[in-house]
């Protein structure tokens, strides 16, 4: 990881990304609070987060404006949209423009997934093939640590100084960084003008995703643990208050020690990378939930605490094994389109199975709830295991992937080469 970091380029898209990420952190949660202190109603500022998941269904359309745009202008420009689609919550002052809040939650989540595709092909511009997870592991790194503090320190401003001071405070990270990309000097040609239809060119990310047969197994992997991952949102309340017969705000605790081991995780991801390849360090970091699921249905806090380190761990090695598998696997026209078309079909079950288990922690017990997430993501991490040559270690032969054609939209332009 310090290897990427000396290099000048990839420092100040590093400082940048650090100052979006902060603005983030404390932004969201303050949002459901901010609500949630108008209405006085969980349900309406539970309403919040669905309003910034909801645009992943303009995927498609997201990645495909993007690979439409060089990369370093466009992510200047999407940052400081950002910035602007804030200035709205200026006008909020009472329940009755609580709307107000809904339509900037959904702006924003339509910024986000614009962000992360146009981050994922900016990187792969900056950085050289061999050094990609060291990229995203850094930033995993710093995006686990945001976790530890950065939704509380939201809550304690919105408390301490109200809605309108944080909004701005999350307009200056946004423009901050927008003002430091816009330093970077990166080489980048105009994109090739559509050849294709375009509701060819709007699917032309999924074909890839499902026709690359690393990505496709990745993406169905992730995706079956994603079912059940969501559940543990609402039963980590329920292990507090039933199992360890504390107090909710006890959760704090917990969720601190889950950043602790997200910390770890990034910091270690990259090597995991080089050691088992992408599909490896995915199938290690789903397979990990598992056991740390498991652990969970015994209400024990000193097994509590080690199911949450290694439930930590298992984010960032997922993450990082899966934006470092479609940056090497997809063509760079294709790459805004691939990124946000697997950030949605990531983040919809995810977001489905947290709904899910809000109901379903009420009518069964949680600890055989805990079970039934160990035993789906211990079988999901398994099946994605048994595919990990798919993606053997860089510098490695690259064994006997199953060849595919390629869908036309392939050849309108070739790859490029690694910088």
């Amino acid at each position: 990881m310090r290897t990427v970091l000396r290099r000048p380029d990839f420092r100040l898209l590093f400082g940048a990304l650090l100052a979006s990420m902060a603005a983030e952190s404390i932004l969201l949660l303050a949002l459901a609070i901010w609500v949630k202190d108008l209405t006085g109603s969980d349900g309406l500022a539970g309403a919040t987060i669905f309003a910034i998941i909801a645009p992943m269904t303009l995927a498609p359309l997201v990645g495909w404006v993007v690979d439409r745009y060089r990369r370093r202008p466009f992510f200047v420009a999407a940052n400081l949209g950002t910035a602007m689609l804030l200035t709205p919550l200026f006008a909020v002052r009472d329940r009755a423009d609580v709307w107000i809040i809904y339509v900037v939650a959904a702006l924003y989540g339509l910024s986000y997934l614009t962000l992360s595709a146009t981050l994922s092909g900016l990187i792969r511009q900056l950085v050289p093939s061999e050094l990609l997870a060291d990229a995203n592991g850094a930033l995993q790194t710093v995006r686990q640590g945001l976790r530890l503090g950065g939704p509380l320190a939201g809550a304690a401003l919105y408390a301490a100084v109200g809605g309108w001071l944080l909004t701005t405070l999350a307009m200056v990270g946004f423009v901050t960084a927008a003002a430091v990309v816009g330093l970077l000097r990166v080489a980048e040609t105009e994109p090739a003008a559509a050849t294709l239809r375009w509701p060819a060119e709007l699917g032309a990310g999924l074909r890839h995703l499902a026709g690359e047969p690393a990505l496709r197994r990745a993406l169905l992997g992730y995706g079956l643990g994603s079912l059940v991952m969501g559940f543990s949102e609402s039963l980590i309340f329920a292990y507090v208050d039933q199992g360890l017969d504390r107090d909710a705000a006890f959760v704090g605790v917990l969720v601190t020690v889950q950043g602790v081991g997200g910390l770890v995780g990034g910091l270690l991801s990259p090597a995991v990378v080089r050691r088992i390849g992408e599909v490896g360090a995915l199938a290690a970091g789903v397979t990990f939930f598992g056991p740390a699921a498991l652990a969970l249905a015994w209400p024990d806090l000193r097994l509590g605490v080690l199911a949450l380190l290694l439930a930590g761990v298992s984010l960032p090695l997922t993450m990082v094994g899966l934006a470092t598998l479609i940056q090497r696997r997809t063509p760079p026209r294709l790459l805004g389109r691939v990124a946000a078309a697997s950030e949605a079909l990531v983040s919809g079950p995810q977001a489905c199975s947290i709904g899910a288990g809000a109901l379903l922690v009420g009518v069964f017990d949680y600890r055989l709830l805990f079970v039934l997430v160990g035993v789906v993501t211990t079988a999901a991490g398994a099946w994605l295991w048994r595919g990990r040559r798919l993606s053997p270690p860089p510098g490695t032969p690259a064994g006997v992937p199953s060849p595919r054609r390629p869908h036309p939209a392939e050849h309108l332009t070739p790859d490029a080469t690694r910088l």
